[in-house]
């Protein structure tokens, strides 16, 4: 595996769901909001892009270098997401979107690690129903469908995603060390949501095949 390939693409997932995330903070109507957002992972998942909360559902299906460019897409998505919150601070959309930030980033730091990391696995168990439905529904309406409910779902219910998250403490100009562990609490929690319906539907799948030809 190619991993500065892999770094390379997550940049540019981190820089769409940042660009989903302007459009998030530009929306003063929530349900607006988050459907406009679903271009990040609509941009990700047409385009073939790298997004850790996305990959890492799909870890325990897959070899070990798959699982060791893990952490090297979730510092292309911070570096995408880092630069694009910067770009957006040197604009004139800095003073409405940085207070916007701070506001959604204020919840998030007044709030309690075990809520943060509880919230990551709910977000991440949609993000896995949204990728999961992109690539295995037959039909291409229902592709779009299992992306656009996935994601909006998540955003209304309050949920955590480690990746929009980055692209939010930057805009609002709070990193610091308590900010990054908390993020990493948050993308824990989205590593454990992600693969728990992957885990579960494995070991419900039937092993023998004549039992599984009998239940199609």
């Amino acid at each position: 595996m190619n991993y500065f390939k892999s770094f390379v693409s997550g940049i540019l997932g981190g820089v769409c769901i940042a660009l989903g995330g302007v459009a998030f903070l530009s929306l003063e109507n929530s349900v607006l909001g988050a459907l406009f957002f679903t271009v990040g992972l609509f941009t990700i998942c047409t385009l073939g892009l790298n997004l850790f909360t996305g990959k890492v559902c799909y870890v325990f299906q897959r070899d070990r270098a798959y699982a060791l460019s893990l952490p090297v897409i979730w510092l292309g998505n911070l570096a995408g997401t880092v630069a694009v919150g910067l770009l957006v601070q040197a604009t004139r959309l800095s003073a409405g979107l940085t207070a916007r930030a701070q506001s959604v980033s204020q919840v998030k730091l007044s709030d309690g690690w075990l809520s943060l990391f509880l919230l990551g696995i709910l977000c991440n168990i949609f993000i896995y129903i949204a990728v999961e439905g992109f690539n295995q529904n037959p039909h291409q309406l229902g592709k779009y469908l299992s992306l656009f409910f996935g994601v909006m779902v998540f955003i209304l219910c309050g949920y955590e995603h480690c990746v929009a998250d980055m692209f939010y403490f930057t805009v609002a100009g709070v990193w610091s060390t308590d900010v990054f562990l908390r993020l990493l609490v948050i993308t824990l929690g989205n590593a454990v949501g992600g693969v728990i319906f992957p885990l579960v539907r494995g070991w419900l799948a039937p092993s023998n095949p004549k039992r599984a030809a009998v239940l199609k």
